[in-house]
């Protein structure tokens, strides 16, 4: 409209199982006599580093490899406005500005990243200045991979999951999805499935996250700006699709939803009025049935948010001008986290994530979260007796 994997917790969370004897891994573990939960004690937060780009960072990705020896590597890609393209090999601690030739005026919104060399790049724009650019080494050079001319044509977001996807405006009446095969090949998905858009409804591309995509559950998008923020959702990549209205906020051009996340349990959008920053009304909602049905949290982040991240399978963090946000329910429940300016983030694995924003800044995640097994033998809910029978403590650096 004008105007964020990780690495999942499988091996510290069967070194619990062992320790604590349950039998079963779910966010509550139970069996018949005794109870072990999963507490987390707070420790994650932002520190900001600085890439020396006076200009407004929109995306972030990052994607990880090993040596033989087991030496990790990370490469960060961050982009932004006026043509601003970042790469990182270190960690952050320095960047390297890549330029896409004629590119120099254009918006980007939203970057994912392959490795060290390859990258894709998206560009929002009216028309033919939304753009899908491809690079394999390293942004010496980049090649045009998709365009459009079409009236109403204005890429959103980009995401990848097996294959990569990107999200326009409404064009004709209809939302338009764009796909590869094979990471080749960019083609226009048929839209006899699609709904119609409401009245002046479209897809925000704040941070380039208000379209996802996983392996089980399809995609999901989000949009504003018209009476109604709905959440679409595809089961079988694009043929058929379904919209519900969500309870965030609506009526206005400037509120709806801004940014979707898909985890295996639970999918999360936030959003509010970019006008109004600081109201907390109606920002964050989630879904525990792939998206039928909706849920506002409980307590809600403190004002407008264009992005939410997950760090691990209950915790998010939301981000925007106002601040940042962090849940340890799914999405539940929020609570203030930093007060940076951020518009968008990127999270590897629980160790390893980065978030940019306004001015150029560029943070990463850190994480000194513990998690806490706790055993209870008791038969009763309301029986307080013989609580905290087994405590391990697990540390996430």
């Amino acid at each position: 409209m004008r105007g964020m994997r990780m690495r999942t917790l499988i091996n510290w969370m069967a070194l619990v199982v062992v320790l604590a004897g349950a039998t079963a891994l779910t966010p509550r573990w139970r069996t018949s006599s005794k109870r072990a939960t999963l507490a987390a004690v707070d420790g994650v937060s932002w520190s900001v580093q600085t890439s020396g780009i006076d200009t407004n960072l929109r995306g972030v990705s990052a994607a990880g490899s090993v040596d033989s020896d087991g030496t990790e590597h990370i490469a960060i890609w961050v982009c932004g406005s006026n043509g601003a393209i970042l790469l990182s090999n270190d960690f952050g601690k320095t960047w390297k500005r890549v330029r896409v030739a004629g590119g120099d005026s254009l918006d980007f919104r939203s970057i994912v990243a392959f490795d060290a060399n390859k990258a894709l790049v998206m560009s929002s724009g009216e028309g033919d200045k939304s753009r899908i650019y491809k690079t394999d080494d390293g942004g010496v050079s980049w090649k045009l991979e998709f365009t459009d001319s079409r009236k109403g044509f204005f890429l959103d977001a980009l995401a990848c999951d097996g294959e990569c996807y990107a999200l326009s405006d409404p064009v004709d009446g209809k939302f338009v999805i764009v796909a590869t095969h094979n990471y080749q090949d960019w083609k226009e998905l048929p839209g006899n499935g699609m709904p119609s858009a409401l009245r002046g409804e479209a897809a925000f591309a704040a941070s380039g996250t208000s379209l996802a995509v996983d392996n089980d559950a399809g995609i999901y998008f989000g949009t504003g700006g018209g009476k109604a923020a709905r959440v679409f959702h595809s089961a079988d990549r694009g043929k058929t699709w379904s919209a519900v209205e969500t309870p965030i906020a609506s009526g206005g051009a400037s509120s709806g939803i801004f940014s979707i996340s898909s985890t295996p349990y639970a999918v999360t959008v936030v959003g509010g009025d970019y006008k109004d920053p600081k109201r907390a009304y109606r920002v964050a909602a989630s879904s525990k049935d792939q998206g039928k049905t909706w849920q506002l949290a409980a307590q809600q982040p403190g004002g407008y948010r264009s992005a939410v991240v997950s760090i691990d399978g209950a915790t998010l963090a939301a981000l925007g001008p106002s601040g940042e946000d962090i849940s340890d329910d799914f999405g539940e429940h929020w609570r203030h986290m930093d007060s940076l300016d951020l518009n968008a983030a990127f999270v590897l694995d629980n160790r390893n994530g980065w978030a940019v924003g306004a001015k150029g800044t560029i943070a990463r995640l850190v994480n000194r979260k513990q998690y806490l097994i706790r055993e209870d033998r008791r038969e009763d809910d309301s029986d307080i007796a013989h609580k905290f029978d087994r405590s391990i403590f697990l540390g996430i650096r």
